[in-house]
């Protein structure tokens, strides 16, 4: 099995959080967006994963070392390939051709996180996962029978064709049957709404006579503005306090009270402060004279004399000011 995670986009949304850090590596309960998605397909599928190679954009020699160790950590090898320009979903997973052969592989955009209890159906030619919206509209969408065979794929449609929406992560048994369908857009310019789109590939697949199956995930987490960050940070701690201890025994607490959950980094200290409930503090960050509540705050950052709620910290930043709401960038500083 091989992973293919298309994260060349940089979250124009979430500035200035994304200026200096690509999106799917904004951490999410301490951990990178990115990170979290690869582990729980990897824990998922019983197999060996060979290789998870991630398509990005320009992001420096940092961000490809800090993916290459995500790989390493799960045992397994990591490759970075690069999409120069913005040309379509389709165009975005065949800029790792080199990675799409013959056997099992795995897509997954890196824009949100996940709940689902994953299988992966070998006897079927893919699976695509898919949840159930409320306006279908800003989303690709597909259409099953009564065994959850899809019938049709259908990008982003102003008419009602049917609410359930697809996820961006999917099953193909062949990765190089994939590859050839998506060079085939390439080569022959088909484009939909402008871009090359990985639907049009499924389209053609299936009438090819490719049997792909619909599965349900149970909870869609969206990261795609401030907002939805924290809401998907809140869920996150929520549901891993369930299973693990998120406040790092090389964190510092002093006169302190921590309302979990709360995920608080190795290094951090938490000084004369009320913390939580659902908040994140990075590695090295120092939080005192505080009171904090639904608030990300990332990593070698200071906040002092702060009243935070639903806010965005970014890394490096030096905060020592009294606001109710607010997202600073990396690097800032602001003091009274």
């Amino acid at each position: 099995m091989r992973i293919v995670i298309p994260m060349a986009g940089r979250g124009s949304r979430l500035r200035p959080h994304t200026l200096t850090v690509p999106k799917p590596l904004i951490p999410i309960a301490g951990k990178p967006m990115v990170q979290r998605i690869v582990e729980e397909l990897t824990a998922a599928y019983s197999g060996t994963v060979e290789e998870i190679a991630f398509v990005i954009g320009d992001f420096g020699e940092q961000v490809e070392a800090d993916l290459l160790e995500v790989a390493k950590e799960l045992n397994t090898t990591g490759k970075i390939y690069y999409q120069d320009k913005p040309l379509g979903t389709a165009h975005a997973i065949l800029c790792a051709r080199e990675s799409l052969v013959q056997g099992p592989c795995i897509v997954a955009f890196a824009d949100t996180l996940f709940q689902a209890d994953f299988n992966f159906d070998d006897q079927a030619d893919g699976v695509i996962w898919v949840k159930k919206v409320e306006d279908p509209s800003a989303y690709g969408v597909v259409t099953t029978d009564e065994n959850r065979v899809i019938q049709g794929f259908v990008e982003k449609s102003p008419v009602f064709v049917s609410d359930q929406a697809i996820v961006g992560i999917y099953y193909f048994k062949d990765g190089n049957r994939l590859k050839n369908e998506l060079q085939y857009l390439i080569d022959n310019e088909i484009k939909d709404k402008g871009e090359y789109q990985l639907t049009s590939a499924l389209e053609n697949m299936k009438s090819a006579g490719l049997q792909f199956k619909a599965a349900d995930i149970d909870e869609w987490l969206d990261c795609g503005n401030k907002k939805h960050v924290l809401h998907t940070n809140k869920r996150i701690l929520e549901i891993k306090s369930k299973t693990e201890n998120l406040v790092s025994e090389d964190a510092r607490l002093e006169s302190s009270v921590v309302i979990p959950p709360c995920y608080i980094g190795p290094g951090a200290v938490v000084k004369n402060a009320v913390v939580g409930p659902f908040v994140s503090i990075g590695s090295n960050s120092k939080v005192e004279n505080s009171v904090i509540r639904n608030t990300l705050i990332q990593e070698d950052s200071e906040l002092n004399g702060a009243q935070l709620d639903h806010s965005m910290v970014g890394n490096k930043v030096v905060y020592h000011r009294k606001f109710k709401e607010l997202s600073i960038g990396d690097y800032t500083t602001q003091q009274t």
